[in-house]
């Protein structure tokens, strides 16, 4: 067989967890049986962090988890590069999207056979779940699983074919059978029995059940000590800070066992991990909970011959079969408790275990299992002589269009957040800019800084990223403080110096603000956000249903769906949305008594597809199918009343705009109207699913990057902001909030098109 070059996608240290402990290792295991010359070995890292990680030479591409694009530019890699084959690490939590649905951007576009280990099998998935790991069936060659209850649950849960299961055990350090009480010393624990536990510390492993358990293991045992080895996970640190830690600490000192358990908050390596085992006289695994597919820090204590004392989940249930390590019930620390003081007074019965244990873990040291993983892939090539590598379009879901995404996204930049950061101060977004200099001069409005809000929450939605956090906040505040509890109003221009210049805002810029909150509801970083913002949404509907205006009928209804996203079973919200629908729609029916004027007032304005907008969502959740269809038609007349012929998107200008005579302004086009067209061909995507929809979006995209009438990018590549629109002299150089943010709606919302069509 020819050299073989294989990519390995996954975790990878320096990066602390225990995928990419193990995408290392089993790495380093590959990477010696690959002698040939001209064989190699590349890792595709997944980076967490915006900056990545000090990677070794082996890691070849590094993908942000969050950023689609990465995904796409790592299928090209590899497959310019002409890898044989990839390894796939797959784990829910370590990709971007839905159940991290953003790695089929990646696997969908490999031309070579792809592999994929499991490192989580749930029983009782969610419906998303289940799909990902079925699609993920589809377009791999093979799953490897752990654990034998892992085939078992594949097969019956999520009714995968049983020959494209293989079974490789994990692996583990090839270490001698020696126990050896020299680093115990070390640790100041000579004469002493070491209890150890070790792993990324996370509520779930139970550290508490041992804790409660330990005082009765000191009564007997009083020369005892329990070391807890290992940081909190990154994940929680970055979730809710390291309070497990601390919840962990005040119980020891409440049981007043300060002098017996150690914690070293500490990521080790092998060499400092092996001595921690092999001074260890038990190893405690309390687990809280059954569906616990495999471990790496069981196997490896197991397969080094310390003695396990494990609670009974699916993977310590199979590993610790037949004598190799003690099981004990969930939760109960006298029964864990005693188990351990018979083990420490039964010094024979622990070495017959260690024995056991020990020799089962052969199979599974890394040497071993590194040749299993080369032996399945030779295999896999062997059989795609014959049988070559499908192409995109004749994949399983091939009924998608060939390579949308890659189309779509090819054509997306990134999300640069750095102009809206710039216009942003303490008190909220300023309104307007000098080129890209802020202009302090007109101040704020609360129209400009509800639209940032829901940039910002759209944006974390999307990448997880909590720099964006603060932001939400400020904007958030400034919506807060433009209220006017007294008429229950928000007010809208306020001058540079916190001056407000009104005490009652339009009804637009109040419907504006309830759109912005209720994005704020359904994306919340956490619950403090959300708490605030429901209660001044909640606060700011009182008014709305004396509107008269559509748009901010609109902007409204549109908000209401954000909201029950979250509280779908709130009854005034639900009949706010069909009586300020049903205004909307009668509108709509008096409006357009022809073919040639699908719309409910005698002029095309600005935020016109708004209301289409709003008419798509509440009739199909009403549901009313004839609104429905409306909202379809409307937007389906305005697209084209705003197609050049060239094809490309003219907006109607703010001049005199469009009336039903024909009378049409070209100029002065602006962001928000292109902003409005895309938010609506992304909701009709989502309630239809057609393509069409898809390709809508992407062409008014187009108008922010040069396909417009003057052929000029609006968008500004080096500042991130947007310019203020095109005029007949060209474009207007000044890029204040309103069309930036315009821009940065219009992204997210293509982002979140091509996200539902990945889900399909």
């Amino acid at each position: 067989m020819k050299t073989m070059k294989l990519a390995v996608i996954g975790n990878y240290l320096p990066r602390q967890c225990g995928i990419a402990t193990f995408t290392t290792d089993l790495c380093d295991s590959l990477a010696r049986g690959l002698k040939k010359d001209g064989e190699r070995l590349t890792v595709v890292a997944m980076d967490d962090v915006e900056t990545g990680y000090p990677y070794p030479d082996r890691v070849g591409f590094q993908i942000r988890t969050n950023v689609q694009s990465d995904y796409i530019h790592a299928a090209e890699f590899l497959n310019v590069h002409k890898f044989d084959a990839a390894i796939l690490q797959h784990e829910f939590g370590i990709f971007g999207g839905e159940d991290g649905s953003y790695i089929f951007h990646l696997i969908k576009n490999l031309r070579m056979p792809v592999i994929a280990t499991l490192h989580t099998v749930l029983n009782k998935p969610t419906d998303g779940q289940r799909a990902v790991i079925r699609k993920l069936a589809q377009y791999t060659d093979a799953l490897i699983v752990m654990a034998h209850k892992a085939r078992t649950l594949l097969i019956d849960s999520y009714g995968i074919e049983e020959s494209k299961i293989i079974f490789i055990p994990h692996g583990i350090p090839d270490v001698p059978f020696t126990r050896s009480d020299s680093f115990k010393t070390r640790l100041g624990l000579k004469d002493r029995k070491m209890l150890l536990t070790f792993g990324l510390l996370s509520p779930g492993k139970g550290i508490e059940v041992m804790l409660n358990a330990l005082p009765r293991v000191i009564e007997r045992h009083p020369a005892v000590s329990y070391i807890v080895l290992g940081k909190t996970h990154p994940h929680i640190i970055k979730d809710t800070g390291d309070s497990y830690r601390q919840r962990l600490y005040q119980l020891v000192r409440r049981l007043g066992l300060d002098d017996y358990v150690l914690f070293h908050n500490r990521f080790v390596d092998l060499e400092t991990l092996t001595r921690y085992m092999t001074s260890a006289d038990l190893y405690i695994s309390p687990y809280l909970q059954e569906e616990q597919i495999v471990s790496g820090t069981l196997a490896y204590a197991a397969g080094m011959g310390t003695v396990v004392v494990s609670s009974p989940y699916w993977y310590a249930q199979e590993l610790l079969a037949e004598g190799r390590g003690c099981l004990v019930p969930f939760n109960e620390p006298r029964v864990l408790a005693e188990k351990i003081n018979h083990l420490l007074d039964h010094e024979e019965e622990r070495d017959e275990i260690s024995r056991k244990s020990y020799q089962f873990g052969r199979a599974a040291v890394w040497k071993a299992v590194g040749s299993q993983y080369l032996h399945l892939v030779k295999e896999i090539l062997e059989r795609a002589i014959d049988q070559p590598i499908p192409q995109y379009s004749e994949r399983p879901d091939g009924e998608i269009p060939q390579r949308p995404d890659t189309r779509i996204l090819g054509g997306l930049p990134e999300i640069n957040l750095q102009h809206m950061r710039i216009m942003t101060d303490g008190t909220g977004i300023l309104q307007h800019a000098k080129y890209c200099i802020p202009d302090r001069t007109h101040g704020y409005c609360v129209d400009d800084n509800a639209r940032s809000l829901i940039v910002a929450a759209m944006y974390y939605a999307l990448r997880k990223d909590k720099d964006v956090i603060p932001l939400i906040h400020t904007y958030l505040s400034f919506l807060h403080y433009s209220f006017n509890p007294e008429n229950g109003r928000f007010r809208n221009f306020m001058s540079y110096d916190r001056q407000w210049l009104e005490e009652v805002g339009s009804d637009d810029s109040h419907g504006r603000s309830i759109w912005g909150l209720g994005v704020a509801i359904q994306y919340a970083p956490h619950d403090s956000i959300r708490n605030m913002a429901v209660r001044l949404f909640l606060d700011g509907l009182t008014a709305v249903e004396s509107f008269n205006s559509p748009r901010s009928w609109a902007f409204v209804i549109i908000g209401l769906h954000a909201y029950m996203e979250v509280f779908g079973g709130d009854s005034t919200a639900r009949r706010l949305r069909t009586l300020l629908a049903e205004k909307l729609f009668a509108l709509f029916q008096k409006g357009s008594s022809t073919e040639d004027w699908l719309w409910c007032e005698d002029k095309l304005t600005y935020a016109n597809a708004k209301l289409p907008h709003a008419l798509i969502l509440a009739g199909q959740w009403i549901p009313n199918p004839e609104m429905f269809k409306m909202g379809i038609d409307s937007l389906t007349w305005l697209l084209e009343k705003q197609k050049a012929r060239e094809g490309h998107l003219s907006v109607i200008g703010n001049l005199n705009w469009h009336n039903r005579n024909g009378l049409t302004s070209t100029f002065d086009q602006q962001p928000i109207e292109v902003m409005c067209l895309i938010g609506a061909c992304a909701a009709a995507f989502r309630s239809t699913g057609e393509m069409k929809w898809l390709d809508q979006g992407h062409r008014c995209l187009g108008w922010f990057l040069g396909s417009n009438d003057l052929n000029e990018q609006i968008y500004d590549f080096k500042t991130g902001g947007c310019c203020d629109g095109i005029q007949p002299t060209g474009v207007n150089a000044n890029q204040g909030a309103e069309s930036t943010l315009c821009w940065l709606l219009s992204l997210l919302s293509m982002y979140e098109i091509l996200g539902q069509m990945v889900k399909k």
